[in-house]
């Protein structure tokens, strides 16, 4: 059976998950992980993203962002995915596949999950028990947009440049969101949406967004019939 075609909506935010083979580990050193972001950096320049959280865990990565052309998403992540294998295969005299398959994608709707997504992904660390608060974890965006004024690598979304006037409010803002935990069913929702390649969204988003690409975009839940969904 062919895969099915991505989400891809030229300016739409997308949460990408890419993970090693067999949950394999894919950074061994400190400098793996620079070596990694560095490519992020230039596969973000070259196919036009914008990246605006991640996270780099141990045999994972998480990102969100933002393509401003069809295919420009793709383009980014098999940049950096060929790039960073070959640096692997290299620096440790290995061979074989260093990713589990097809990157994971989900596109989400701004208003209502972007900013819960923004917090899934720098709280990964701390669900992992790696670490107590997002802060003590050095590889994600979390100290750049706690912030207020990301530079470099992440480049601040409207909706994140919405929580406050000025760097200091909007880093004070960021933080409080922090002080609330993400309820079970948002990270069922955010988890699900990912790990099906469909797309995250209040039900009045994702019918809308249904209807426009003529196909299927929510997850489907157990035992309900998929006649009626989109």
């Amino acid at each position: 059976m062919p895969r099915s075609p991505r989400i891809d909506v030229p300016g739409l935010p997308q949460h990408l998950i890419a993970r090693g083979n067999n949950r394999s580990a894919l950074f061994f050193h400190p400098r793996d992980r620079l070596t990694f972001l560095g490519y992020l950096a230039d596969a973000c320049a070259d196919s036009g993203c914008d990246v605006h959280a991640f996270v780099l865990m141990t045999n994972h990565v998480h990102l969100l962002a933002t393509g401003n052309a069809k295919g420009s998403i793709s383009s980014m992540m098999q940049d950096i995915g060929r790039r960073y294998a070959q640096y692997v295969n290299s620096a440790y005299e290995r061979t074989g596949t260093l990713y589990e398959g097809r990157f994971k994608s989900s596109l989400v709707e701004t208003s209502g999950y972007f900013l819960a997504c923004m917090r899934y992904i720098e709280l990964n660390p701390v669900r992992a028990g790696l670490v107590r608060t997002p802060g003590e974890h050095p590889w994600s965006s979390f100290g750049q947009n706690a912030s207020g004024e990301p530079t470099g690598l992440v480049k601040p979304h409207s909706e994140y440049l919405q929580l406050g006037s000025d760097p200091r409010a909007r880093g004070a803002a960021y933080l409080r969101l922090f002080e609330e935990t993400i309820d079970e069913r948002t990270l069922t929702q955010i988890r699900e949406s990912a790990q099906m390649n469909r797309a995250l969204g209040s039900d009045v988003f994702l019918a809308a967004l249904g209807n426009t690409l003529r196909r299927r975009v929510r997850v489907i839940p157990q035992g309900r019939p998929p006649k009626s969904q989109i």
